[in-house]
């Protein structure tokens, strides 16, 4: 081979060679531009994900800011609604307070007018004709016993009071009929007694031979002629039921 052949593949392997360096310098930054794209791009990505989160955790927390205004809004509206119900209740105490202060003056003034009531109850049924003595006094000292039991309320003792004053007035509208005795002259007579009211008290014996009324002035029975014995029989019939209500002849005395 020639030498001037030689130095052509020289040339030739020497320029093949330069072109292989030459590929493979260029090749490196294309690569290294890849990456960096790739890398852009992952960056990118991550950036994306991490703008999404927050705007989500945004949505979430305006959520809750928006809940949170509108609980304080109904909480508000809730306590101005208790504050005027404690205003109102508080209002009701103080008048409570105010009652029970009342009612305790109340008390101080009603129980020393009970007793009155019951003296006077008793003086009036002394002062009375004398039916059913028995049962009325009877009544009054019961009276007397309950004002000392302390397990009776205050208005419970006035009730009653009340009560015996009631049963008292109703003496005075009805009509009744009893059997007992009389003492006359010294001597026990069996007798019907007929009470119209207090307009009239009369005794009748059992053998309708005799009649008497009562004067309540003289506290004394007093006797009546015969012309009274057949009204004040007729006047016993009608109490006890036995006869149709009539108009009766009766010894009345005048009202003082």
């Amino acid at each position: 081979m020639s030498v001037k052949i030689r130095k052509s593949l020289v040339a030739s392997a020497l320029v093949g060679a330069f072109a292989f360096a030459s590929s493979n310098v260029m090749a490196d930054p294309l690569n290294d531009v890849q990456k960096a794209g790739q890398q852009i791009q992952a960056d990118a990505k991550k950036s994306q994900e991490k703008i999404d989160n927050l705007y989500g955790q945004t949505q979430e927390l305006v959520a809750e800011y928006r809940a949170t205004i509108d609980e304080t809004e109904l909480l508000k509206v809730y306590n101005d609604h208790v504050a005027r119900l404690v205003a109102d209740q508080n209002a009701g105490i103080e008048s409570f307070d105010r009652q029970i202060a009342e009612v305790d003056k109340t008390k101080q003034n009603v129980v020393p007018l009970m007793y009155r009531m019951i003296d006077t109850l008793e003086q009036f049924i002394k002062a009375d004709i004398p039916f059913e003595l028995d049962v009325r006094t009877a009544r009054v000292e019961k009276l007397r016993e309950l004002m000392s039991n302390s397990k009776v309320t205050t208005s419970e003792k006035y009730r009653q009071v009340l009560e015996a004053y009631t049963i008292e007035t109703n003496y005075g509208s009805v009509i009744s009929a009893a059997q007992g005795s009389l003492d006359i002259g010294g001597k026990n007579i069996n007798v019907d007694f007929a009470r119209l009211g207090r307009v009239a008290y009369v005794a009748q014996s059992f053998d309708l031979k005799h009649a008497w009324v009562w004067n309540n002035k003289s506290k004394q029975w007093e006797e009546l002629g015969e012309e009274y014995l057949k009204p004040i029989k007729g006047m016993v019939r009608i109490a006890r039921n036995q006869a149709a209500p009539d108009l009766v002849q009766l010894p009345v005395f005048a009202a003082e």
